[in-house]
């Protein structure tokens, strides 16, 4: 079985980043990527949804 796949962590850190974008990334202790994805969304919806 490979590390940690499919624990309830990485289950509740998905779900977290569907509603909000970096969330399961900063759930998951991963800091810049979290940042990198909220910022990079906020642009996109700026620029895409006016």
């Amino acid at each position: 079985m490979s590390d940690g796949q499919g624990t309830a962590g990485n289950v509740i850190a998905s779900l977290a980043s569907f509603f909000i974008p970096g969330l399961g990334q900063l759930l998951q202790g991963r800091l810049l990527p979290a940042i990198l994805f909220f910022v990079f969304t906020g642009i996109l919806w700026v620029f895409l949804l006016g």
